[in-house]
């Protein structure tokens, strides 16, 4: 008999529950979902070094859930989301007429050393005409992939073709880097310098600004981007 698997699909009925409880506040308790998964997904994972599994699968997750809290937003907005790495795996000949126009849209020229689509986890797009609006990455804390992201915004934005892509950090901040504004630590200094904005899901109150926001502003912020 085939073991029972923990995956992204019991993560949303987790996700599910806490939203019938806390509404549009969900967002804050994501640190916590993911607490409560954790002896879930211990139970179904049957060998001893279950910690690095875990992180593993929370990492991968974490963006999965996301797409999952914005689809219909993102939808009614008249836009689509998508896994980023959906276009990274598949070659062209593979994908459709409309993803592949949004590779094109995404890539970043190396000149003589070839054309590379940047490290991002959700592409936000207009599937009418597969113009790339946002890209987003999204890790638990930001040292996991911050100074990456800021990379990936001066690449895009250094060309004509792509240099209107906003270009965000999601993240449940759980080692709190984006919690104070002054003093300054490195993580919040590269996102409000390199970068276009990080959302934040956590309960925890933060200092915010024009770069750094509660998750729950993030819809509001992307509807000013297609006015």
């Amino acid at each position: 008999m085939k073991e029972k698997q923990f995956t992204i699909e019991d993560l949303k009925i987790i996700y599910d529950r806490y939203k019938s409880k806390y509404g549009k506040d969900t967002y804050k308790y994501m640190s916590k979902l993911f607490a409560d998964a954790k002896p879930l997904h211990k139970k179904c994972f049957k060998r001893s070094d279950h910690e690095q599994s875990w992180r593993a699968f929370k990492g991968k997750n974490l963006e999965k859930l996301i797409i999952y809290i914005l689809q219909d937003a993102v939808t009614d907005l008249g836009l689509t989301v998508i896994d980023g790495n959906c276009l990274e795996r598949t070659n062209g000949s593979n994908l459709s007429k409309e993803l592949n126009l949004v590779k094109r849209n995404l890539t970043v020229d190396y000149g003589e050393f070839g054309s590379h689509l940047p490290d991002v986890d959700l592409v936000i797009y207009n599937p009418k005409t597969s113009r790339v609006i946002a890209v987003l990455s999204s890790k638990v804390t930001l040292r996991e992939r911050i100074a990456q992201t800021g990379y990936w915004k001066i690449k895009l934005a250094s060309d004509e073709v792509t240099k209107h892509i906003k270009v965000y950090f999601v993240t449940p901040d759980e080692d709190g880097t984006l919690t104070i504004k002054n003093p300054t630590k490195k993580g919040r200094a590269i996102v409000e310098v390199d970068t276009d904005g990080s959302y934040v899901l956590s309960e925890t109150k933060i200092e915010e600004s024009k770069k750094v926001k509660t998750f729950d502003k993030f819809i509001d912020d992307l509807k000013k981007l297609i006015k």
